[in-house]
């Protein structure tokens, strides 16, 4: 399957439709393809969750034609799906960093087009790495550790889970959590839960295995990871200075 021409479908799709009810499992229906399934790749080859995409694309749409049509903001927010002019100003803030009104001012003529993800494998998508997984299956299994919530709205979990990996090593986590939990198993887990897919958070956890660890600490959180079959990608071998094991495991 042909992946980047069948989320160029969704994309299309989502332009044509801008004015309708969008979800996600709308959207993924129309390209045969799960929710969660549709999410994710989405979000690989756009760069962003799908209905933060979907928002820009009717911000963008209801500021150009606020412009060029001198309609009431109100009138336009509803078209596209904002209940209330307030709604619509900070969801357009959140999103450009700016009022519609101060966006205007420098406003030309065309809408910013859509992501045309045929033209971007034609001139950039150069000298990718390939990588083939191993595929296994795993019986289920515990990790105990630390977890907090991000998000991948705007890119937040680029810049907070390496934040948090900071302080795992700064605060030597690693260490309280073989003292505590003693894994018979030795090897870290850096677990990313099924996130939300209308608001894009989802929890993020660092651990050690837990499967026979009962629970002292209040501070150590138990997951249970179940039984599937898993891809199997090994990142290339990095140092720790300078966030390279970081930007690797980021890459891969």
């Amino acid at each position: 399957m042909d992946y980047i021409k069948t989320i160029q479908f969704s994309i299309d799709y989502i332009e044509e439709n801008l004015k309708k009810d969008l979800t996600i499992t709308k959207i993924a229906e129309k390209i045969g393809f799960s929710p969660y399934h549709f999410y994710r790749l989405f979000h690989a080859y756009v760069g962003m969750p799908v209905m933060q995409y979907v928002r820009r694309r009717r911000l963008l749409h209801a500021i150009y034609d606020l412009a060029c049509h001198g309609t009431r903001i109100i009138d336009i927010a509803l078209e596209y799906g904002f209940k209330t002019h307030s709604g619509f100003s900070k969801a357009f803030h959140k999103e450009f960093g700016c009022s519609p009104s101060q966006y205007i001012l420098n406003i030309n003529d065309t809408i910013p087009k859509k992501i045309d993800l045929m033209l971007l494998r034609k001139y950039n998508l150069k000298n990718g790495v390939v990588m083939e997984p191993k595929i296994v299956t795993k019986p289920a299994f515990k990790v105990a550790g630390y977890k907090f919530e991000t998000s991948h709205e705007s890119g937040r979990n680029v810049r907070e889970i390496p934040a948090f990996w900071e302080r795992f090593e700064i605060e030597n986590w690693e260490s309280k959590l073989y003292r505590e939990v003693k894994p018979e198993v030795h090897g870290e887990y850096a677990v990313c839960f099924p996130p939300n897919m209308e608001s894009g958070e989802f929890q993020y956890m660092l651990g050690v295995n837990g499967d026979n660890y009962k629970k002292i600490s209040s501070k150590i959180f138990i997951a249970e990871i179940p039984e599937a079959t898993y891809a199997i990608f090994t990142t290339p071998p990095a140092p720790y200075e300078d966030r390279a094991f970081a930007k690797a495991i980021l890459g891969t």
